[in-house]
């Protein structure tokens, strides 16, 4: 099929950005985009009220504002509770700035090791996996999870007496950043450091993290951090990238991060209109719509041909999966909404999972991200490998076509701070337009919260378990016994949940795989299984 006509309608460039969207081999019919004329002009709406200051997270009753962060002018002058916003953002940007230079002037930090979790590790690892280069001021690195293993492997690689340390958490009681600030802190101590001399907390006002930087709480002989910034409550985690939580790495690191705000805010201005053919953003939307029916029956493919963007699809799943996945609608009515993200990176999918998306179970649409120049920093020469990775991308693109497999093309002119402010902010964009279209609130994520809850409840009889191991003093016993000693539990948030058997078995195989004493026989089948304390 020649789709240089439908190329040619269904093309949108903004050639002051370095950037353009092609939606040609889509496959939505003729007249599509007028008839969802109206739906457009609601969603353009909405965003517009959005940024007004509206309170459109009306589940955990907050504003939504991290548009703010890229053109303070849109932004109130104070929060629903009275804050300040616009000096807020005006002070803290200065006080990165500042920051940054007094730390790369004094010379005394080579590395930064980012403590987070979500949002407040996946926004600065794109970053800085994109836009590094080998002569960055800092080099970063990060503790995104609760991995005693992978604390050892990040932590045995860094000097620490170099190394300066954010801790990224709101409220301050992320277990998986506080476990890694432990064993951070616990790293510095073995060494003869003083954590607190090396530690910078990014956090809400008063958390509990906050107290621990002020040297209120905390066992560092109660010293006071060397920095706190400050988080507010209407920057939800998967859109704090241009916020601190975003910047202050970027300044630390070298990057620069007035310009990345200024791509983000540029993409803004372009994408508020409600005409599809001029709004980036609302296209993309729209195909997601066409192409999912507006339920989410086709997963999301991001296919980006360059290896600075290898962390793209896994920045999105969270933006768009946290965002869109969601139970019920505004009016309550059940829908189980969600579009399911995953990719890697072209050409390396060629040889992994493009077989099937070719050929296999026609349930996705594809979005690939190229970056027309192949050099980095402006260079300019031939290269063989390039024109094979732009022949790759072209020719796996006809493949799917051919097929009557429905993708998109994003084309960046380069990668640099602006462009990828940029094609952030028109994700960010395009997920809100989503979510108007299907009725959904984006900007909530009650099911990690369900999630939090359960893990809770887990880590408490996880401590009766092992308790009941040691009172039974060597006796082998198996999990149904173990149950049967434990008391109905009660989690620490008062909610009553009793294990299951099965539950209570995990439970005790974990322990036999780390805690010294314990010793699991196994039987047939786990049921006969037993357990014993031996310390």
């Amino acid at each position: 099929m020649d789709f240089w006509p439908r190329f040619n309608q269904q093309f949108l460039r903004y050639t002051d950005l370095g950037i353009s969207l092609d939606v040609s081999k889509m496959g939505f019919p003729e007249g599509y985009l007028k008839s969802k004329a109206a739906d457009c002009q609601r969603a353009a709406d909405y965003m517009r009220e959005l940024e007004a200051g509206e309170e459109k997270n009306v589940d955990e009753g907050r504003m939504v504002g991290h548009y703010w962060l890229r053109d303070v002018s849109r932004a109130p002058e104070r929060d629903a509770g009275g804050q300040p916003v616009r000096s807020y953002i005006d002070d803290c940007r200065e006080a990165i700035a500042s920051f940054a230079e007094e730390i790369h002037g004094e010379g005394k930090f080579t590395h930064v090791l980012l403590i987070g979790i979500g949002g407040s590790a996946l926004g600065p690892q794109l970053v800085a996996d994109a836009l590094g280069q080998p002569d960055d001021k800092m080099r970063v690195a990060f503790l995104d999870n609760t991995d005693p293993d992978g604390f050892e492997r990040v932590l045995g690689q860094l000097p620490l007496a170099s190394t300066l340390t954010l801790v990224i958490s709101k409220s301050g009681g992320t277990k998986e950043t506080a476990n890694g600030m432990k064993t951070a802190q616990a790293a510095y101590a073995a060494q003869g450091l003083s954590f607190a001399g090396h530690a910078v907390a990014v956090t809400g006002v008063d958390s509990a993290l906050d107290r621990v930087a002020r040297g209120e709480e905390g066992d560092d002989e109660g010293r006071a951090w060397l920095r706190r910034f400050a988080m507010t409550n209407w920057v939800g985690g998967r859109t704090s990238v241009t916020s601190v939580v975003g910047l202050l790495p970027m300044a630390l690191q070298g990057l620069d991060f007035r310009a990345f705000l200024d791509g983000a805010k540029a993409m803004d201005a372009r994408t508020r209109g409600a005409d599809p053919a001029e709004n980036a953003a609302m296209m993309m939307a729209l195909m997601w719509h066409h192409a999912g029916g507006g339920t989410g029956k086709r997963d999301m493919v991001i296919l980006p041909y360059k290896d600075r963007l290898a962390l793209m699809a896994k920045y999105l799943q969270q933006l768009i999966m946290e965002s869109l996945g969601k139970a019920r609608d505004l009016d309550g009515t059940a829908v189980e909404q969600g579009i399911a993200v995953y990719g890697n990176k072209g050409s390396t999918d060629q040889h992994a999972y493009v077989q099937q998306l070719r050929d296999g179970v026609d349930n996705f649409f594809a979005t690939f991200i190229e970056v027309r120049e192949n050099f980095g920093n402006g260079r300019r020469g031939e290269s063989e490998s390039g024109d094979y990775l732009q022949g790759f991308l072209r020719g796996t693109r006809r493949a799917l076509a051919d097929k009557g497999r429905p993708s998109m093309t994003l084309s960046l002119a380069r990668i640099d701070a602006y462009t990828l402010g940029a094609l952030i902010a028109l994700y960010e964009r395009a997920v809100g337009i989503y979510a108007v279209l299907v009725n959904i609130n984006a900007y909530d994520q009650p099911g990690v919260e369900a999630g939090k809850k359960a893990a809770e409840a887990f880590i408490c009889f996880l401590h009766q378990c092992r308790k009941r191991l040691e009172d039974a003093s060597g006796e082998k016993v198996r999990a149904v016994d173990v149950h049967a000693g434990i008391e109905d539990y009660v989690s620490a948030k008062g909610d009553s949940q009793s294990p299951t058997i099965e539950d209570v078995y995990h439970a005790l195989v974990h322990m036999a795989h780390n805690d010294a004493g314990v010793i699991q026989e196994w039987g047939s089948f786990p049921e006969e299984d037993t357990f014993a304390y031996q310390g």
